[in-house]
């Protein structure tokens, strides 16, 4: 079996071809540009479907392909009058949403009901479509369905039309994790009942639409998935092979440190903490913050070079701190404002080394207020992280640290879907990372938590 994973990020758009023992075979990538408007700032869904149908038609062996999964992040969401959008996919960081925020916050539900923090902007589905139906009201009446982001690319895929709870349930505002119900406020709106039939994300929607095997020249029993929240498939890829408790460290713009075996009523929404919703409708505790943006922010102009263990060695020794936060929206230190303490990294390998200590300060502080237990599974970009890894290794000691060796991310938990009930779902190429090599760390942390 090989799959093509279609995987709609924040920041990125890929394709990759998997095979059936969850091996990158190829990859095609293209940045994911949010237009101007009107009517507001929006993701490029027309650009990012013909790019779509070129980048399957490039791929290796593409009669070969049985199943496409969609995968995408966990704040997007298409509003449907029809066959055509009622309303651009809002970019979730324009601010827009905060016009309406107290008439927002005085509707939705609980924290401790929907178990899901006050966020600024766009951050919250729920807060977009509060906004949305009250500024564009026309439009919005025009709506006939409201699909998650990755079903959204399911629906152009296959043509069917569902709804499934990794996306419902992720920071939206939308569900009760605990009572695994759509939330008040969703069913108050009338958001619920324009929700397609709620599938499960290994459910085939369809075969490919016959145009697009046209178009793409993929066999015409190639199978559409229904796919889901990308940080909940790479949950999925451990939940499915592991026995709880475990933590997965997901990457990317987004860093979201899922704690399967820890308490819900650790959460605490004023450090952005969360119930997350997995694929069987269990809610995990989850913590969050834009490590991916931070890294770029702190990095700058230096984020292309390549640092070492002794790059950062040099970073602790000359005392050289971030203080929070440089993506102040979100994160346990939202509404502070991020800075650089001490000297000036002395090159760009020492700048892109104290990037990579700074987010690895952090996650650590995120799995304490989790109460998370190890082993600490880090997934995508800073799973190639040398730094990172060394550092959280060294914070959490006993060989705890686990590096994936999955490209994506969540290429294994998108296998899994395609795969479910024909076979085991494979367990995720991995490494341990030693805890040993950085000196000077425990001080060094112990600093940075003072300031």
């Amino acid at each position: 079996m090989t799959i093509a994973v279609l995987d709609i990020g924040k920041t990125n758009v890929k394709v990759v071809l998997l095979d059936e023992a969850g091996h990158t075979l190829a990859m095609r990538s293209r940045a994911n540009v949010s237009l101007p408007g009107p009517p507001y700032p929006h993701f490029d869904a027309a650009g990012i479907e013909q790019w779509a149908i070129e980048a399957l038609a490039s791929l290796p062996d593409r009669v070969q392909i049985e199943a496409i999964v969609p995968v995408a992040h966990g704040c997007g969401a298409a509003l449907v009058a029809g066959e055509s959008l009622a309303l651009p996919m809002l970019d979730y960081e324009h601010p827009g949403p905060d016009e309406t925020a107290a008439e927002y916050d005085a509707a939705a539900d609980t924290f401790h009901d929907s178990y899901t923090p006050k966020l600024p902007l766009g951050l919250l589905l729920g807060r977009q479509f509060f906004w949305q139906a009250r500024r564009f009201a026309q439009d919005f009446a025009r709506v006939t369905d409201i699909l998650p982001n990755a079903q959204y690319w399911a629906w152009r895929l296959s043509g069917v039309k569902a709804a499934e709870v990794t996306t419902i349930g992720c920071h939206a505002g939308l569900w009760r994790p605990a009572e695994r119900r759509f939330s008040d406020l969703a069913e108050r709106e009338g958001w619920a009942a324009r929700m397609p039939p709620m599938r499960h994300a290994w459910d085939t929607l369809g075969p490919l639409r016959p145009a697009l095997v046209a178009a793409t020249g993929l066999n015409p029993d190639c199978r559409v998935v229904c796919g889901g929240h990308d940080s909940n498939l790479s949950f999925l890829a451990h939940r499915a092979t592991r026995t709880p408790p475990f933590t997965v460290i997901s990457t990317g713009t987004w860093t979201i440190v899922m704690a399967s075996g820890a308490e819900l009523s650790r959460l605490d929404p004023a450090r952005d903490m969360l119930a997350n919703v997995d694929v069987f409708t269990d809610p995990v505790p989850t913590a969050r913050f834009m490590g991916g943006r931070e890294f770029a922010l702190v990095a700058g102009d230096a984020a292309g070079a390549k640092a070492t263990l002794d790059d950062a060695a040099r970073v602790i020794a000359a005392g050289t701190l971030v203080r929070p936060a440089f993506a102040p929206e979100s994160g346990p230190f939202a509404g502070q404002r991020g800075a650089i303490l001490g000297p000036p990294p002395a090159s760009p390998a020492e700048r892109v080394a104290l990037a990579s200590l700074y987010l690895a300060l952090v996650v650590d502080t995120m799995l304490d207020l989790l109460g998370a237990h190890a082993p600490y599974v880090v997934e995508g970009p800073s799973a190639g992280d040398a730094v990172f890894l060394a550092a959280l290794a060294a914070l959490r000691p006993g060989g705890s640290v686990v590096a994936s060796e999955d490209g994506t991310g969540t290429g294994a938990g998108a296998l899994a879907l395609a795969q479910w009930g024909e076979r085991a779902p494979c367990a995720s190429s991995a490494h341990l990372v030693p805890d040993g090599g950085l000196d000077g760390l425990a001080n060094y942390r112990a600093r940075w938590r003072a300031i």
